[in-house]
C-alpha cells in the first residue's frame, strides 16, 4: 500500500468536573480570592431581575433559581426589581438580564461602562462578568447578560449545567450532582454567536411509543397527548441543550388545535416553531385539512389558500419559521405530472398570503424554509426557483448521508441553506426507530461537509420518539452551537464529558463508558437492528457469526459491571442512556444468530440443534423481559416509550407484533442414518459422514473435507465441531470435554519445524479420518507490508503504509467510524459544490496498481435527483449494508509483492477497509486483518 495517514492532533480538553460539555468553564466549588460566591455558607447569593424583561428570561431565570437549590439545597432570594431597589437585596446579587430589553441591565453597563461590544447585536450571543458598584448601594455582583432573549436564556442554562444539572434529568431522569458551594469566576463566561442558526428536533414517527407515553403521562389516557403539558419539557430540554428550534409530532398530532396553549407556550418559552417539510404554512397537514375538499391546488386552490391563510394568522404573533412548497398527503411526492411551473406559483401564492397576513410588501425578514427533500431536490435541480430570502434545506437520504449541498453560485443566499437529518426514520429499505443505530463520528464527518459547504442557517434532525437517542441529539445540537469544538479526534472526549456529568464517575469510568457507547453505535451502525436475520453474519465463514455475538457478550459485560457499580439513584439514568441499548441489542444478536445455527444444525443432522431452539424461544422470552424492565422503571414513568415492534421484519414497514425467528427440531430419539457422530469441519454447511447437499456438487459420495492454514492466517488454528447425531452417547479422547457436542481446535506449534510449501496432517476421529495441509510460507526479506492468507489480504484503511499531501490536504483518520475500525478521508473539507450523483464533483477517487494509471471510482452514479442513486435500496443495498463496497479489477497480476494506490479526487470520500482477494468467501464484514510484516 503507497497511503499512509497523517494522524491529526488530538484537541486536547480541559474537563473540569463542573464543565458544560464543550463550553468555556466559569464555575468550580472550591472558594478563591477573585471568585464570585453564588452559594456558599449556607446563604446564596439573591437573583435579580427586571419586570420588563422577555418572560421567557424571568421563566429560565426561575429555573436557574431552582436549579441552584438543587445542588445545593439553599434557594435564592428571586426578585423583579428595578436599580433604585436593588440594594435592598443584597449587596453582592447575580444580576441578570437582556440588552435592550432589561432596564436593570442598562443601567449595571451605564454605571460600570462594561463592554458588551463583544455581543452587541449578535444573534443567541452572551457574556458573565463580576463587576464592581454596578448600582447604588450594591458593591459588586455578578452579571448575566444576553445579547437577546435566547442569549440570556442560554447563558442561565449553561450556568446550571456547570452547577451540577443535566438537561436530562427530566427526559433522562440523571440526578444532579451535589455540592455544599458554588462560585463563579470573576470572568466568566462569554459566547458568540452560534455556527448554526436554527437548531432543533422533529418529533416524527411518534407512534406507537411517544403518542402512547404521552396520553398516559399528560391526560390520563384521554384527550390529545401533545398538549402544552408535554411541549413544555421539550420546550425546556430543547432550550437547555442550546437549540431554538422544533417540529412537533405530526402523524397524530395537531399543535395549533390540540391544545390552544401550544403556540402560546413555545414562544413563552423562547423555541421558534416550525412544521416539517412536508406541512406548509404552520398547518398539521394532513391532520387539519378535513371537510375541505381535495388536498389539489390545481382544482381546490382557493380552498387550501384559505387553509394556509388561517395558519399564518394563527401563528403570526409568535416567533415561527414558515415551511413552504406542498406535497401530498401522508408525505408523498403530489403526483407524477407535478410540474416546476405549478411549484413555483405555490410558493409566491404562500408569499403573498404572509403579505396579506403580516400587513407588509416584505417579507424577506419573516424566517422561510424550502426543504428538497426526495422528489422536491428534483424539481430545484430541474430549474425551480424561490425567492433569495427562502432557505434551502438540503435532506438526507434518510439514512444519514446527506444527498447535497447548494452549489457556489448559490452560496451567498440571503436565506442560506441547512440540513434535514434522520436519527429515525420510516420507509425504505425498511424502518429504523427501535434504538440507537447512529454513529456520533458519521453525524460529525456529514455534518462538518454542512459546514465546510455553508449549510449552516438550519439543522434539524428527525429524532422519532425523541428517547432513545438521547445523547445524539445533544451531540448534534452542540455540534451545531460551536462546530469549532468538535473534531474527529476529541468525539471520545465528547462522551466522556456526559458520562461524567450524567452519572457522576470517575475520569477512568467515564472513559470505560465512552468505549461501551462507542461499541455499541458501532456495532448497531453496521446494519441497523431492523434489518438483521438469522444468516446476515456468516455462520461458517471468518468466524463471523460467533464473533459477532462474544463482541455484544463482551461489551454487554463491561456495561453490567458499571451498572451495578452505581447507586441506586444512578442506575435509571444508566439503565435508560447506556445499559438498555446494549442489553436489549445483545439478546437479539444472540437470539438471531442462534436461530440461524439451529437451522444449519438441524441440516447437519446434530441433536444440537434442539438446544438452539431452546435458546432461540428463550430469548425471544427475554426479549419482552427487557422491554418490561423499561416500563416499570421508576414507577412506570417510561410505560410505553419501548412499545416498538422490531423482530422479524418481512418488508420495510414495521411488524404489527414481534415475530419469533423461526426454529427446528431433529427428531432425539431416533438415531441419525449415518452414525452416533457428526463431524463439520470450519467453513463449510457440510456435515460427514453421510451425504449433505453441502459437502460436494453432487451432494453424495462426497470425498472429506480439507481444511487448510498457514503461518499467516488470521486466527492460527482451524476447528472442528463434533456432535452427536442421536440419542447414543459419543465417547471421545479422555483429553476432550464429554458431551453431545464440542470443538476440536488444531494449529501448528512450531512453524520452523515445517518445511515451505504444503505440509499435510491427518485428524482422526471415531468415525472418519481427515485431510489438513498447511502451508508454510516465506517472503521476501525486504518485503514490507500485508501478506496474503487464505487467497485474501484484507487492511484497514487507517493502517495503509505512506501517504503524500498536496497544498493542506491530507488523508485523515476518523478514529471509531464505520464497521470496523475506523474511516480516513480527505481534510480540510474543500469548499466545493457536492451533490451525490449529480453536479460537477460528484463523490469519486482513483485506485492504481503499481504504478499503473488510476481508475476513476464514482461509487454513486450520476441519476436523476427525483428518487434514490442505483444500488441505494433494497435489503442487501449499500444504504442497508452501511457501505458503499467498489470493485475494482486488474488484469495480469502475477504472484509477488504489490504496492496499490489510492488517490483522493474529492475531499468527501471516506475509505473504511481495502480487501484485495483471489479466494473471499461471503461475509458480512469481510475478512479480518491480514497480518502485517
Amino acid at each position: 500500500m503507497n497511503l499512509r495517514l497523517s494522524t491529526l492532533t488530538a484537541l486536547s480538553l480541559v474537563v473540569p468536573y463542573a464543565l458544560g460539555i464543550g463550553q468555556q468553564s466559569c464555575v468550580s466549588f472550591q472558594s478563591s480570592s477573585s471568585a464570585f460566591s453564588v452559594v456558599s455558607g449556607k446563604k446564596a447569593a439573591p437573583i435579580l431581575i427586571s419586570s420588563d424583561d422577555w418572560p421567557g428570561v424571568q421563566r429560565a431565570a426561575s429555573d436557574f433559581v431552582a436549579d441552584i437549590q438543587r445542588v445545593t439545597g439553599v434557594k435564592p432570594a428571586f426578585r423583579n426589581v428595578t436599580d433604585a431597589n436593588a440594594q435592598a437585596f443584597g449587596s453582592l446579587p447575580i444580576i441578570v438580564g437582556t440588552l435592550g430589553k432589561s432596564p436593570l441591565i442598562a443601567s449595571v453597563v451605564n454605571a460600570t461602562q462594561l463592554d458588551v461590544s463583544s455581543i452587541e447585536g449578535k444573534w443567541e450571543a452572551y457574556l458573565s462578568r463580576v463587576v464592581e458598584n454596578p448600582l447604588p448601594g450594591v458593591s459588586k455582583a455578578y452579571v448575566i447578560i444576553g445579547a437577546d432573549k435566547r442569549g440570556t436564556i442560554f447563558a442561565l442554562y449553561d450556568h446550571s449545567e456547570q452547577f451540577g444539572v443535566s438537561p436530562w434529568y427530566y427526559w433522562a431522569d440523571v440526578p444532579t450532582t451535589k455540592n455544599s458551594q458554588i462560585f463563579a469566576s470573576a470572568s466568566g463566561c462569554s459566547h458568540g454567536s452560534p455556527t448554526v442558526k436554527y437548531r432543533g428536533i422533529f418529533l416524527n414517527d411518534e407512534q406507537p411509543a411517544l403518542q402512547n407515553w404521552a396520553q398516559e403521562t399528560f391526560t390520563n389516557g384521554t384527550g390529545a397527548p401533545f398538549n402544552h403539558l408535554f411541549y413544555s419539557n421539550v420546550f425546556e430540554l430543547i432550550l437547555r441543550l442550546r437549540g431554538n428550534y422544533l417540529w412537533p409530532a405530526m402523524w397524530s398530532g395537531k399543535f395549533g388545535v390540540d391544545d390552544p396553549l401550544n403556540q402560546f407556550t413555545a414562544d413563552y418559552y423562547g423555541v421558534v416553531m416550525g412544521t416539517s417539510h412536508q406541512e406548509p404554512m404552520m398547518r398539521s397537514t394532513p391532520n387539519e385539512f378535513t371537510d375541505r375538499g381535495k388536498w389539489d391546488y390545481v382544482n381546490n386552490k382557493a380552498a387550501i389558500q384559505q387553509y394556509w391563510k388561517e395558519g399564518a394568522e394563527r401563528s403570526k404573533n409568535f416567533e415561527s419559521l414558515y415551511t413552504l412548497g406542498m406535497r401530498g398527503f401522508g408525505d408523498l411526492p403530489l403526483s407524477e405530472d407535478t410540474n416546476i411551473q405549478l411549484l413555483e406559483g405555490v410558493i409566491a401564492d404562500q408569499a403573498e398570503i404572509l403579505k396579506e397576513v403580516y400587513g407588509t410588501d416584505d417579507v424577506s425578514t419573516i424566517p422561510q424554509v424550502w426543504t428538497l427533500y426526495k422528489e422536491v431536490e428534483d424539481y430545484y435541480t430541474r430549474g425551480l426557483e424561490v425567492p433569495d430570502y427562502v432557505t434551502l434545506l438540503w435532506s438526507d437520504d434518510n439514512w444519514g448521508n446527506i444527498r447535497g449541498f447548494p452549489p457556489l453560485s448559490q452560496r451567498n443566499r440571503t436565506g442560506g441553506a441547512g440540513v434535514y437529518y434522520h436519527f429515525d426514520y420510516v420507509g425504505d429499505p425498511r424502518n429504523y426507530k427501535w434504538i440507537i443505530s447512529t454513529q456520533l463520528q458519521k453525524v460529525h464527518e456529514q455534518l462538518s461537509l454542512a459546514v465546510a459547504r455553508s449549510s449552516t442557517q438550519l439543522w434539524i434532525v428527525n429524532v422519532g420518539d425523541l428517547k432513545p437517542y438521547e445523547r445524539e441529539i445533544e451531540f448534534f445540537i452542540n455540534y451545531g452551537w460551536n462546530a469549532t469544538r468538535w473534531t474527529p479526534n476529541n468525539i471520545n472526549e465528547f462522551v466522556t464529558s456526559w458520562a461524567q456529568r450524567e452519572f457522576d464517575v470517575t475520569p477512568t469510568i467515564a472513559g470505560d463508558i465512552s468505549s461501551i457507547v462507542a461499541n455499541l453505535t458501532r456495532y448497531n451502525s453496521r446494519r441497523k437492528p431492523e434489518l438483521w436475520n438469522s444468516t446476515v453474519y456468516s455462520l461458517i465463514n471468518y468466524r463471523e457469526a460467533e464473533t459477532f455475538v462474544a463482541d455484544w457478550n463482551t461489551l454487554q459485560a463491561a456495561s453490567t459491571k458499571i451498572y451495578n457499580s452505581l447507586s441506586q439513584s444512578y442506575k435509571p439514568a444508566y439503565f435508560q442512556l447506556v445499559h438498555h441499548p446494549i442489553i436489549a441489542s445483545a439478546n437479539l444478536a444472540t437470539m438471531y444468530v442462534s436461530a440461524g445455527l439451529n437451522a444449519m444444525r438441524a441440516v447437519q443432522a446434530r441433536l444440537s440443534a434442539n438446544d438452539l431452539a431452546d435458546t432461540v424461544e428463550k430469548l425471544f422470552d427475554v426479549d419482552f423481559d427487557i422491554e418490561t424492565q423499561y416500563h416499570t422503571l421508576l414507577k412506570g414513568k417510561w410505560n410505553h416509550i419501548m412499545d416498538q415492534t422490531h423482530i422479524v421484519y418481512d418488508y420495510w414497514q414495521q411488524p404489527m407484533q414481534n415475530v419469533m425467528p423461526p426454529v427446528t427440531r431433529i427428531q432425539s430419539r431416533k438415531q441419525a442414518l449415518p452414525g452416533v457422530m457428526r463431524i463439520v469441519p470450519e467453513g463449510t454447511f457440510g456435515s460427514w459422514p453421510g451425504d449433505n447437499r453441502w459437502n460436494c456438487k453432487d451432494g453424495y459420495n462426497c470425498p472429506d473435507w480439507t481444511l487448510s492454514l498457514n503461518n499467516y492466517d488470521a486466527f492460527g488454528n482451524r476447528f472442528v465441531d463434533v456432535g452427536a447425531g442421536g440419542p447414543a452417547s459419543i465417547h471421545l479422547h479422555p483429553s476432550l470435554p464429554k458431551s453431545p457436542e464440542t470443538r476440536v481446535y488444531a494449529s501448528v506449534v512450531d512453524w520452523s519445524k515445517l518445511s515451505d510449501g504444503a505440509n499435510a496432517a491427518v485428524l482422526t476421529f471415531t468415525a472418519m479420518s481427515r485431510g489438513y495441509p498447511s502451508l508454510s510460507n516465506t517472503v521476501p526479506s525486504e518485503f514490507k507490508g500485508f501478506v496474503e492468507s487464505q487467497g485474501v489480504v484484507s487492511i484497514e484503511a487507517a493502517h495503509s503504509s505512506r501517504s503524500s499531501t498536496v497544498g493542506d490536504t491530507t488523508w485523515t483518520e476518523l478514529p471509531g467510524l464505520g464497521k470496523t475500525l475506523s474511516g480516513i478521508t480527505l481534510l480540510p473539507r474543500q469548499d466545493q459544490s457536492f451533490e451525490i450523483g449529480a453536479g460537477p464533483t460528484p463523490l469519486v477517487f482513483g485506485v492504481a496498481l503499481d504504478g499503473g494509471e488510476p481508475i476513476r471510482v464514482q461509487p454513486v452514479p450520476a441519476s436523476s435527483r427525483k428518487g434514490d442513486p442505483p444500488g441505494w435500496g433494497s435489503n442487501n443495498g449499500w444504504v442497508a449494508n452501511s457501505i458503499n463496497s467498489q470493485v475494482v479489477t486488474f488484469s495480469g497480476v502475477t504472484p509477488g509483492a504489490h504496492t496499490l494506490k489510492i488517490s483522493g479526487m474529492e475531499t468527501a470520500v471516506v475509505v473504511q477497509k481495502i480487501v484485495i482477494t483471489g479466494g473471499l468467501t461471503d461475509s458480512y464484514l469481510g475478512p479480518p486483518e491480514s497480518k502485517r510484516v
